[in-house]
C-alpha cells in the first residue's frame, strides 16, 4: 500500500483517510473548492466515467471522488494533475492548482499572509516561541505537534506549509524592513529536541547578514520590560496606514486606529531599546548555540 501526499491511501480499494476538509466558515474557500469540484464532475461526466471508475483509474477511493466533486474536500495538486490526465482535460483542471493552493491554508493565515505581503515594515515581539517568519520547517512542525487537542498529521503538515509560504516576504523586491525581538528563554527552550533547536539557532544567525532584517534578544536579567503583557506585532503599509495587535492591549484584537498604533509603536520602541542591539544579539545567539 502506498500513501500519497493528499492523505489518501492507494491500494486495497483506495481507502479514504481524513485530509484537507473544507472549513465551512471560510466562505471564499468554500466557493473556490465547490467550483473546482463542479468542473471535475463535469469533465468526468463528459468522459462518460462513473466516480468509481475515475477513482480506480487514479488510484483513489470512490468516496474521495464524491467528496472532491461535492466541494467537501480540498484536492491536492497531485489529485488535479491525475484528474486532468485521466479525463483528458488538456491542462484545464491542472490550471486550477494556484486557486486551490491559496484556499488550502486556514482563512486567518491567508489574511495574515496578505497583510505581510503588503507591509513595508514589520515589527514583532514574541515571548513563547520563535516568530513564525523566522521558523525552520522542523521547528514549526514540532510546535504544531505539541498543540492540544492533538492535530492529525495531515493538519500539522498543512500548518507547516502555510507558515513556510508566509516566509516569501523575505524574497520580495523591494524588501520590507523587518525587526524581531525574541526572549532569551525562547532561544534556550529545546522545543522539538536539541537538534531541532540547534538548527533553528543556526537559521536565526543567517539573518545576521540581512540588511533589512534585524533580530534582537531580550536577556532574562532585565529588570524592566515593556513587553511583559505579551506578544506585539505592527505592520506598516506604503500608504501610511498600519495594523497591529498586542495580547495586552485593546482586548487582543487587531487595531488600525492611529492612536492605538502609536501606543503599540511606543511599546515596540521601548522593547527594542531594552533588548540587546542586533550585533550583540547575534553574538548572544552564537553563545547559546555553543551551549546547546
Amino acid at each position: 500500500m502506498n500513501v500519497v501526499g493528499d492523505g489518501t491511501e492507494h491500494g486495497n480499494g483506495g481507502a479514504d483517510e481524513p485530509g484537507w476538509d473544507v472549513d465551512p466558515d471560510d466562505e471564499s474557500g468554500v466557493a473556490v473548492v465547490a467550483a473546482v469540484g463542479r468542473q471535475i464532475k463535469a469533465w468526468r461526466e463528459a468522459a462518460g466515467m462513473r466516480a468509481c471508475e475515475l477513482g480506480a483509474a487514479m488510484g483513489y477511493g470512490e468516496d474521495l471522488i464524491y467528496k472532491v466533486e461535492g466541494g467537501r474536500r480540498i484536492p491536492r495538486p497531485e489529485f488535479l494533475d491525475g484528474a486532468d490526465t485521466v479525463l483528458g482535460a488538456g491542462g484545464k483542471l491542472a490550471a486550477m492548482k494556484p486557486d486551490v493552493a491559496e484556499v488550502r491554508y486556514p482563512k486567518k493565515i491567508r489574511e495574515l499572509a496578505k497583510l505581510e505581503v503588503q507591509a513595508v515594515e514589520l515589527l514583532a515581539y514574541g515571548n513563547s516561541s520563535v516568530h513564525g517568519l523566522l521558523q525552520t520547517a522542523e521547528y514549526a512542525r514540532a510546535l504544531f505537534a505539541m498543540r492540544q487537542p492533538a492535530y492529525p498529521q495531515d493538519e500539522i503538515e498543512r500548518g507547516v506549509a502555510a507558515r513556510m509560504a508566509r516566509q516569501a516576504i523575505f524574497e520580495r523586491s523591494p524588501a520590507p524592513t523587518v525587526g524581531f525581538v525574541l526572549e532569551e528563554v525562547v532561544l534556550r527552550r529545546p522545543l522539538g529536541g536539541k537538534m531541532v533547536l540547534r538548527r533553528q539557532l543556526e537559521h536565526l544567525l543567517g539573518f545576521g547578514e540581512s540588511r533589512n532584517v534585524t533580530v534582537q534578544v531580550m536577556p532574562m536579567d532585565r529588570e524592566e520590560h515593556a513587553g511583559i503583557d505579551g506578544e506585539i506585532q505592527v505592520l506598516k503599509f506604503r500608504d501610511g496606514t498600519a495594523v497591529g495587535r498586542s495580547e495586552g492591549a485593546f482586548g487582543g484584537r487587531p487595531v488600525s486606529d492611529p492612536k492605538h498604533i502609536r501606543i503599540l509603536e511606543l511599546r515596540c520602541g521601548m522593547i527594542r531599546a531594552q533588548a540587546l542591539p542586533p550585533r550583540e544579539s547575534m553574538a548572544f545567539i552564537e553563545r547559546v548555540l555553543g551551549e546547546t
